[in-house]
């Protein structure tokens, strides 16, 4: 069951701010009161206001202001307006500001019970239409499209695992489509109807992140005007995905065990504990289990988080998918400014299945992008494409050919070198290109000095 929304009535008479209070609370809603607009302002800041019942006339900041002010912190926010016959020409202008509707005084309890009924309704129905937009985007961005084996084993998994309740860990480089591949378990999952709710673990400095998924209570620091809400209470009965996971700090760690272990918590500067039912989905693109050995992360967190893990295949990892994608985004960027493209040469598709893609398919998305726009021609060429895709080519197949009998740790070596030729030695590019990690480099070259120094010193 979901949790009551939480309506704000603002008026300086005091009897009708009580009366208000009883009956909607009788209504199962969640009721704050202030006794002007300055205190009502002070609430909507603080966050967590889902609809906003106030007069029009009041000391400070009339309901008119404090409508505008409201707007612009939240501009979602209902106001219903509450006047005396003689400003309803105001009330009236009130509504061009964004005003859901007005009641005039005096005015019946059930009149008002029916306009909050209504103008929540249209918000909830008008949020579904958002998110089944948001999710029809997602998907129009083909970051779901393929069909190479380990894309299929991917999908296999994740319908596997989507409707059950354990954590899920999603691992894969930047740019292969983490966020999309938690939306997408959320959506198949029993708690579909329920919020997804993400946080980006690597954007928040410590204390902020804290308060954003905790919350806080007014005064728990320099600034917090009023109670917030946090992450966890807002993903209550749905998804919280915690991007970039490897990135919380080991204060904040224990913190986000407590909450998988027992289900609760406390908002910062707050003393009452909070139970929540949340289902979590974390990402990461680092090494967690390397973290933990380097004691960067706390190995009992790991093993909660990592109850099942889905690896998102990187784009060189699926070249067969490389063009289904790229046709894909031509279609959908051609038609974005209505340039008419027919496809790709065969050279330029040659170019893009040769090339490493160290951004993975956000990067092959970027580069259709600007490809549509710079094409010269009905097709996209090579000549199309930028300078770092337009300095790898596919080897020709005699000289594939030619490496048949050649010891693979040669073939190995003579890449590597070949890489860093055309890198200039820069190590960091020539592991992209490779797919592989620097550490890995570095490791393969030592490995060759030492073997070399041992045979200057037999000889």
């Amino acid at each position: 069951m979901s949790d009551p929304a939480t309506l704000l009535v603002a008026d300086d008479d005091p009897g009708l701010r009580e009366s208000l209070e009883r009956t909607l609370t009788r209504e199962g809603y969640h009721v704050v009161l202030a006794s002007d607009g300055r205190a009502a302002l002070e609430r909507v800041q603080a966050g967590g206001v889902d609809l906003i019942v106030t007069d029009l006339k009041m000391p400070g900041l009339t309901g008119l202001e404090l409508l505008r002010a409201a707007k612009a912190i939240m501009p979602d926010v209902d106001v219903i307006l509450l006047t005396a016959f003689g400003t309803v020409e105001e009330a009236v202008k009130a509504m061009k500001d964004g005003a859901y509707d007005f009641l005039t005084k005096p005015f019946r309890r059930e009149q008002l019970i029916k306009l909050i009924d209504k103008a929540l309704e249209l918000r909830d129905l008008i949020e579904n239409r958002a998110l089944k937009k948001q999710l029809e985007d997602l998907r129009a961005k083909g970051q779901m499209i393929g069909a190479s084996p380990s894309w299929r084993r991917m999908l296999t998994l994740i319908e596997q695992t989507a409707d059950s309740s354990a954590t899920i860990l999603i691992q894969g480089e930047s740019g292969t489509g983490k966020e999309l591949v938690a939306r997408t378990i959320h959506e198949r999952s029993a708690r579909r109807n329920g919020p997804f709710i993400a946080v980006n673990c690597a954007a928040l400095p410590e204390t902020l992140l804290e308060s954003e998924l905790f919350g806080y209570e007014k005064g728990a620091f320099t600034g917090a005007a009023g109670r917030k809400e946090g992450r966890f209470e807002l993903a209550h009965g749905g998804t919280l995905f915690l991007d970039e996971v490897g990135d919380l700090s080991l204060v904040t760690q224990p913190k986000i065990l407590r909450v998988l272990q027992e289900g609760e918590f406390e908002r910062l500067g707050g003393t009452r504990t909070l139970q929540v039912d949340v289902r979590i989905v974390a990402a990461t693109n680092q090494d967690v289990a390397e973290m933990v050995k380097e004691k960067r992360f706390r190995e009992d967190l790991y093993y909660r988080l990592n109850v099942i893990t889905i690896r998102v295949p990187p784009l060189r990892e699926r070249p067969e998918d490389i063009r289904v994608l790229a046709q894909h985004y031509l279609r959908v960027y051609a038609a974005k400014n209505g340039r008419k493209l027919e496809g790709f040469t065969g050279e330029a598709i040659d170019r893009l299945e040769a090339y490493a893609w160290p951004g993975n398919v956000r990067e092959l998305e970027n580069l259709i992008e600007r490809s549509v726009l710079l094409a010269r021609k009905d097709r996209i060429d090579a000549e199309d494409l930028p300078e770092e895709v337009m300095g790898v080519k596919r080897p020709p197949r005699d000289a594939i050919l030619e490496l048949i009998g050649t010891p693979l740790a040669d073939i190995e070596r003579r890449l590597l070198d070949e890489t860093l030729r055309i890198t200039g030695g820069n190590k960091t590019q020539a592991a992209k290109l490779l797919g592989i990690d620097v550490r890995t480099v570095a490791r393969k070259l030592e490995r060759r000095e030492d073997d070399l120094a041992e045979g200057s010193e037999r000889s």
